[in-house]
């Protein structure tokens, strides 16, 4: 009996998602941001990675929120913490009231089958790249694909293939989709583009 009852538990999706480590970052003498840690551990098929830990800023969640909503136009999208124009990045209160609102708007999303299956969400949760990166990799516009993109952050392969050719150019590249496929975490690497 209890162990039927332990693999119902075991044999559950579970999306976890936490926004943490707020960390203050001086962009020059007068002015500063604040980026925080967001980790995520899953088991869901939805996810490539079941572990991982990315850095973002509000504006970056800002542009998520903007991209989900053109996306999803049937849809609600949950809103974000509002933008405060007395925000400080040295008062913590302030920091930790946006922080909390930040991972309430992730649940949220991750609650929504449609904004699942959004690639910017995943490239977003999982990968180090730029908004501007994670852009042309949505729209298959980089040499690498969503999947090697997210299996592949931190570990600078996608800056390598970067600096092989411009991402700006039509490099060729395979399809964005597939973000439910378990891949082998020893891919080959890219053949260069046909000329």
């Amino acid at each position: 009996m209890m162990s039927g009852v332990l693999d119902g538990l075991s044999k559950t999706e579970f999306i976890s998602i936490c926004v943490q480590d707020p960390r203050l970052i001086k962009d020059d003498h007068w002015r500063a941001h604040v980026d925080y840690e967001i980790c995520l551990h899953t088991n869901s098929m939805c996810f490539r990675k079941k572990t991982s830990c990315v850095r973002r800023r509000y504006s970056e969640f800002v542009w998520l929120r903007h991209s989900l909503e053109q996306n999803a136009l049937v849809i609600d999208v949950p809103k974000l913490p509002p933008w405060n124009p007395f925000f400080s990045a040295r008062n913590m209160e302030q920091v930790s009231q946006r922080m909390k609102g930040l991972q309430t708007f992730l649940e949220i999303v991750l609650q929504v089958p449609l904004l699942l299956s959004d690639s910017r969400l995943h490239l977003f949760l999982q990968s180090d790249l730029s908004i501007a990166k994670i852009e042309r990799c949505a729209v298959g516009r980089t040499r690498y694909t969503v999947a090697e993109a997210i299996q592949r952050s931190g570990c600078g392969y996608v800056s390598r293939l970067e600096d092989k050719a411009s991402c700006d150019s039509d490099c060729e590249s395979s399809s964005s989709s597939g973000l439910g496929l378990s891949v082998d975490s020893s891919l080959p690497p890219l053949p260069p583009p046909p000329r």
